[in-house]
């Protein structure tokens, strides 16, 4: 439980470091003031999403007041900075930001930008005099976590009070960790421990420690500046509409891209923040750093130069300009002065290449039982590279894994799309034709329009035999697609739990094209380079039975324990998120030997039930639930160390348990070798992923029911894999 319980209370900080990755607003060139711009992409954003989303709401004060409230909450989401009577101040425009062609909203942005500017430098200035003195943690106070159940602090004295509870919070988590890692050490008698530190001396350090990561935290916001918050006003009100429509500034558009094709051109290294020092994680194989061959792991880059350029010293640099600076043109010159962990400094040119991020690709492995081989492929993304058409695609990344484990003689096929956020919709149905025989795969509605359906053209299958779909509820769209079709058909067993519920499809386009609109609005010719994108939910799609994967998501056929059963996740959680339909089936038949699930699902509830892993799993759920519930969590020591204690005695209990079930027989396909076995870094982490296969219980689970199919279901040639 407090594991969650740290989660919940340190999530604002890692949204304020990913606001400060995804969100980099560009000026335009355009000479126009920075206000005019504003009002110039607000209005151009609200004409897009007004003539081109599937359902825009209407622009009344309802919506101003959405806007109004998200944005305050998103801003201050702990509300740590906003005092109730600067919300006071800006209430003059709860209901009037819908007016005024978008100089309402900048009128209101401004305010609050100003407002929220004077509470950090407010906040900065007292921090360090709260960390300055020792805390006690024997009194009976306690910290409210629920930023729904607390109103914004009162006044400013009612602001420095929620600091210090949140800093002795923070502490007393760091304390407790310290002292706990010195009490195992000397248990352990390690002879590296020269000092035995008295509790006074830990609660120093602890706060010592709080200092330098809040120190680090108003570093974040202060790089976070007007034009970026800006960036997070305009998603506000982007994400009003639906949780998927979003702004992107012109970097984040190409950011965007490269997600989903899991390509960019850069050098190949992957990079850490280390206290304030850019350093090297690790080098990707066959990348041109590796290919270089000088940058190694724990080096740290000092200077950044473009080519024979003036090199630039990145020391205090925010990790991901860094990034920005090292990616660049393929072809082009990159030059890094580093410093080696041998304290060596060297200048290493590096020319810029293609880079793959490998982690993203499918991959699969075949796993050994006494009942025979089960294939296991795992996509982790419906990645597509739109940009190229020579790229790579998760359609066909996939037939080749079915076809190498076909070679390998599996007698079923596990494909594992838990935590599967989606991707490409043209993918996901070139996938699923890869196991049905022709057929529509999903509907697709516009707005008063007729629902199409997107068919499985190819005629005959790659692969007909047994198989199952792992899912989760970190499984959505594109994975919800593919879920609900082998569904459908009953073509494959569904495991696992109900899916994150995203079924609507988003289009990315260029907020430029309406350029002319722009022009003869401002009565001028408009001069600019871009001002960025929109991704716009424009369709939802549709099972082929007709029920929408929207909110409700796909219920497994063989539902196994979740530790987040008990809680509201997913779409479902969002206010925003658009609701739940049906329309009529399409016409589609269900495959000739379809999926006994009700019967695969009978014989797996005896094993669950049997299963400590499983029922330990039930029992996490119900803690999760209890501390998802709870609004305040108690300031003294002895207190946490209890609840504290509580949630390690799952964990340890759960690494008995997997101690002692037999561990799956993995192991890699043999036409992968080659290419695992390229370097050291390529070998442990396949040395990696197949450990965390062979403990995975819920795997272990999947496979029993592979083996059920094979038993009960479906007979097949394990030549072929064909019935």
């Amino acid at each position: 439980m407090l594991r969650f319980m740290k989660n919940k209370i340190l999530i604002p900080v890692l949204i304020l470091s990913a606001l400060a990755a995804f969100f980099s607003f560009a000026n335009g060139n355009d000479g126009s003031t920075s206000d005019q711009r504003k009002e110039l992409i607000l209005q151009t954003v609200m004409k897009a999403i007004q003539q081109n989303h599937l359902q825009p709401r209407e622009l009344n004060d309802s919506f101003s007041s959405t806007i109004f409230n998200k944005t305050l909450t998103s801003l201050d989401y702990e509300k740590h900075f906003f005092t109730q009577e600067d919300v006071d101040q800006l209430k003059k425009y709860q209901y009037k930001l819908d007016e005024g062609d978008g100089t309402e909203m900048v009128h209101f942005f401004d305010d609050m930008n100003a407002a929220f500017n004077k509470r950090i430098d407010q906040v900065e200035g007292f921090y360090k005099a709260i960390l300055d003195k020792p805390f006690s943690f024997n009194g009976n106070d306690a910290i409210v976590v629920d930023e729904d159940k607390e109103a914004f602090a009162a006044n400013d004295a009612a602001l420095k009070d929620r600091w210090v509870k949140y800093l002795k919070y923070r502490t007393l988590v760091k304390y407790v960790d310290l002292k706990d890692a010195q009490k195992k050490r000397q248990e352990a008698k390690d002879t590296t421990l020269k000092e035995i530190k008295t509790d006074t001396q830990l609660e120093a350090d602890a706060r010592q420690a709080i200092r330098k990561s809040i120190e680090y935290y108003f570093k974040r916001w202060h790089k976070l500046g007007e034009d970026d918050r800006f960036t997070i006003f305009v998603n506000d009100i982007t994400n009003s509409e639906d949780p998927h429509t979003d702004y992107f500034p012109p970097d984040d558009k190409k950011r965007f891209d490269e997600q989903m094709s899991g390509t960019f051109f850069g050098i190949g290294a992957q990079l850490k923040d280390d206290d304030g020092k850019i350093k090297i994680v690790a080098i990707l194989p066959g990348t041109p750093c590796w290919k270089q061959g000088d940058l190694k792991a724990g080096d740290e880059i000092l200077k950044i130069a473009q080519g024979p350029a003036e090199p630039v010293d990145i020391q205090g640099y925010d990790i991901n300009d860094v990034i920005k600076m090292i990616k660049g043109p393929e072809g082009t010159e990159v030059r890094l002065t580093v410093r080696h962990v041998t304290g060596v400094t060297q200048v290493i040119p590096i020319v810029r290449g293609k880079v793959e991020q490998e982690e993203i690709f499918a991959k699969s492995a075949i796993i050994n039982t006494k009942s025979g081989s089960v294939g296991y492929i795992y996509l982790p993304e419906f990645y597509s590279d739109f940009q190229n058409i020579n790229g790579r695609r998760c359609a066909e990344d996939v037939a080749l894994e079915v076809m190498k484990l076909k070679k390998s003689g599996v007698n079923g096929i596990i494909l594992d799309l838990r935590n599967n956020t989606g991707g490409s919709l043209n993918d996901v149905v070139k996938m699923s034709g890869l196991f049905i025989d022709q057929g529509p795969i999903v509907q697709v509605k516009s707005a008063d329009a007729a629902a199409i359906p997107l068919n499985d053209q190819q005629a005959g299958t790659l692969y007909d035999g047994p198989m199952a779909i792992m899912v989760n509820y970190g499984s959505a769209s594109a994975s919800e697609i593919m879920a609900a079709a082998m569904q459908d058909y009953k073509r494959a067993v569904i495991v696992g739990a109900t899916t994150y519920g995203k079924g609507t499809v988003q289009k990315v386009m260029s907020l430029d094209e309406y350029r002319g609109w722009l022009a003869s609005l401002m009565g001028k010719t408009v001069n600019y380079d871009t001002i960025g994108s929109l991704k716009l939910t424009i369709q939802k799609f549709y099972r082929v039975n007709g029920g929408s994967t929207q909110l409700k998501g796909v219920t497994p056929d063989v539902i196994l324990p979740d530790p987040y059963a008990e809680i509201e996740i997913g779409e479902r959680k969002d206010k925003a998120a658009l609701k739940w339909d049906e329309i009529a089936p399409a016409n589609y038949r269900v495959v000739p030997n379809p999926v006994h699930s009700q019967e695969l699902a009978a014989l797996s509830k005896k094993r669950v039930d049997a299963n400590p892993a499983f029922n330990l799993v039930k029992e996490n759920a119900s803690r999760i639930k209890a501390a998802e519930d709870k609004s305040s969590y108690s300031l003294n020591e002895a207190v946490y160390h209890k609840e504290l204690d509580e949630a390690t005695a799952i964990g340890k209990k759960m690494e008995e348990i997997e101690k002692k079930a037999p561990p799956l027989d993995v192991v890699n396909i043999k036409d992968d070798l080659a290419k695992i076995n390229i370097d050291s870094l390529s070998i442990r982490k396949n040395n990696d992923w197949l450990k965390n296969l062979k403990k995975d219980f819920y795997l272990a689970e999947t496979v029993n029911i592979v083996n059920d199919m094979m038993k009960y279901n479906m007979k097949v040639d394990a030549r072929t894999g064909m019935k």
